[in-house]
């Protein structure tokens, strides 16, 4: 008699934990045509005038960074960077280079030289992407022709139009705490319904002008199963979130590694989330912040949103840079 109810237990238990690793019933689809029709919908393109190269960078007003510096209260502060590696690996390409020029034995020496070598649009060296980045396949963000884009550099929505930096409310979507989980697996997707539920768990909301940071466990899982070719299988944003993110107009877009999942589920199109956000929207995006520490500060404060400062490197005509994106709380 006793045995009935507790094999519906584990029956009940079994199917929850199930039923928590497939995609809801109604989780969204995309097609490529879905995605053509959003970079038409979710569009920009003339909104801060036909001149414009900063994109949504127009959206951190002085108001939303006076807004920001009243976050600091504790005066905590965490870096966002992952520490560049020159360790050759599947996730690490291409690898952090760092020569010495001039060391101690040099008897003449008086100061240390070195070079670092950074080809850093990768999977490894935390950066920012400028809007010049992703070409589109028509023009890139509000209409600059292609061949702006020359071996000279990119002469239009180069990096420079970012040199102010970045100084606005950050806010962390923590998935895999949402889920209960160290981290999500490689091509799991996020979907605009896991982004609705963690601002309720969080109590937030995303405003315009913040920068909405994406927490997949992509490190977390790294130091517990060691690299994968993350470029091939990667957790992060389903397309339809761009809708999402439109609607809420942050400012910048960053992950812990591309903010789109991979494979994208959407045949044709490799990486919509960096389509629709960098050329449509005219949305720059981080890549590769290490978001772990900033996890568990984050829980410990019970606080998810925080001062972020960053700024790139001033480069005219390029593509975008590495930076160190600092929270500060």
């Amino acid at each position: 008699m006793k045995r009935k109810p507790i094999a519906r237990r584990v029956a009940t238990v079994l199917c929850f934990a199930f039923c928590a690793v497939l995609p809801a019933a109604d989780s969204p689809r995309a097609t490529r045509a879905d995605v053509d029709r959003w970079m038409k919908e979710l569009s920009n393109w003339g909104r801060w005038g036909k001149d414009d190269q900063k994109g949504t960078f127009n959206l951190i007003t002085p108001a939303v960074r006076q807004h920001a510096a009243a976050l600091v209260r504790a005066g905590i502060s965490v870096s966002l960077a992952r520490t560049d590696s020159t360790e050759a690996a599947p996730d690490n390409k291409p690898a952090f280079g760092h020569v010495m020029l001039v060391t101690a034995a040099n008897p003449s020496a008086q100061f240390a030289m070195d070079r670092y070598i950074e080809e850093y649009h990768g999977s490894g060296i935390t950066h920012l992407d400028a809007l010049c980045h992703m070409i589109g396949a028509a023009a890139l963000f509000n209409g600059f022709p292609r061949d702006s884009v020359t071996q000279a550099g990119a002469a239009k929505l180069d990096v420079l139009n970012m040199k102010g930096g970045i100084f606005a409310r950050g806010v962390l979507m923590d998935i895999p705490r949402l889920k209960g989980v160290e981290f999500l697996e490689p091509g799991q997707p996020i979907y605009p319904e896991d982004l609705d539920a963690w601002v309720g768990k969080a109590g937030i909301k995303i405003e315009p002008g913040d920068v909405v940071l994406i927490r997949t466990g992509r490190w977390a899982r790294r130091a517990k199963a060691g690299p994968w070719d993350i470029g091939a299988k990667a957790a992060g944003l389903h397309a339809s979130c761009a809708r999402w993110l439109h609607a809420r107009e942050p400012a910048v877009l960053g992950s812990d590694f591309a903010a789109d999942v991979m494979p994208s589920g959407v045949d044709g199109v490799a990486m919509p989330i960096h389509q629709l956000a960098l050329v449509a929207m005219g949305m720059p995006i981080i890549d590769n912040c290490d978001l772990e520490a900033l996890s568990e500060t984050a829980a410990r404060l019970r606080r998810w949103e925080f001062l972020i400062v960053a700024a790139p490197e001033p480069v005219p005509g390029g593509t975008g840079s590495p930076i160190n994106p600092v929270a500060i709380f």
